[in-house]
């Protein structure tokens, strides 16, 4: 089969078209013939060795897939990796049916992005009706997710946050009621003023380094920040304890594939009110371009440079 893999770390270049034998399912696993494979940023991180788990080598990258299994079933599915090819195999448990009405593009979108945003708004930040919350890198595959639920769960006021002016539109677009530049001098005093001159209630972080700190001192008393990426790559200050109870607030970490170890079917509930929030014509995956397998090293470029919006994908049969 058709592959991308990678045999030493590094940044896009890494990524390598080959042929290799095709995957075989071991007991209780699922194959797939893979329509689409997405692309997200953790897999950058991935590549160079930085993720929060560690990576061993050689490697074919990916972490999600749409397809069909042998039986005819049309599946979208949460791999560790393989993902960059044309067959993969799965866990079952990490395997959802997908809606005629859902394509595969929009599927890829919802598993990992829309899980992700589901996940920090119920379960992190646990937004309750009226409350403000603020998206940073709203045009992205996660945020442009993470506005528009934001507003389905009852958001007071949603503030999003992006680096170019057609970014910014397309979050208000979506839903945003007021978009601010991601480059601001002061985020801080960026967002208050976005909030009406009020404190903000909820943030979703995934940039790092001074947009964490200065989004921290925005929070009002019992403000919650969640944290799930850090694509700037630069570190955020220490967070002190005594800071914490001294503004009554919270900061909380989220890594998506704790949420399919939590009781319940979490990560299904949420693939299951999404995949509704679509077909009733409320949630509106942002789609940011699709590439050939073997143009792998250019969707991670693409991505690397903070130039997309939406959801990448590729086609393993180009």
């Amino acid at each position: 089969m058709r592959a991308i893999q990678i045999t030493q770390f590094g940044g896009p270049e890494v990524l390598r078209p080959v042929e290799l034998p095709d995957p075989v399912p071991g007991p209780g696993q699922v194959a797939i013939e893979v329509t689409r494979a997405g692309v997200n940023y953790a897999d950058t991180h991935q590549a160079e060795n930085s993720y929060l788990a560690p990576a061993s080598l050689p490697l074919v990258p990916g972490s999600e897939v749409v397809g069909h299994t042998p039986e005819g079933r049309r599946v979208v599915a949460m791999l560790g990796s393989g993902g960059y090819a044309e067959r993969a195999v799965a866990d079952p448990n990490l395997t959802f049916d997908v809606p005629d009405n859902v394509d595969d593009a929009a599927a890829l979108a919802l598993l990992v992005q829309g899980a992700t945003a589901w996940v920090l708004l119920r379960r992190n930040v646990r937004l309750e009706a009226g409350e403000s919350v603020v998206v940073h890198a709203a045009a992205g595959g996660v945020g442009s997710l993470a506005v528009q639920l934001a507003r389905a769960f009852g958001a007071g006021r949603v503030i999003a946050t992006a680096s170019s002016p057609q970014k910014r539109k397309l979050a208000l677009e979506l839903g945003a009621d007021v978009a601010v530049d991601s480059r601001a001098e002061d985020m801080t005093a960026a967002l208050i003023e976005a909030n009406g001159g009020r404190r903000v209630d909820t943030v979703l972080d995934m940039t790092g380094g001074r947009v964490t700190d200065e989004s921290l001192r925005a929070l009002a008393p019992f403000g919650r920040l969640a944290f799930y990426g850090m694509a700037s790559r630069e570190e955020p200050r220490p967070v002190r304890p005594a800071n914490l109870m001294r503004f009554s607030t919270t900061v909380s970490g989220m890594w998506l594939p704790h949420a399919f170890l939590l009781p319940g079917d979490v990560v299904g509930r949420a693939m299951t009110e999404m995949f509704e929030l679509v077909g009733a014509g409320k949630l509106r995956p942002v789609l940011g371009g699709e590439y050939p397998l073997s143009q792998a090293r250019a969707a991670h470029e693409a991505l690397r440079s903070r130039a997309t919006t939406g959801k990448l994908v590729l086609d393993p049969t180009r």
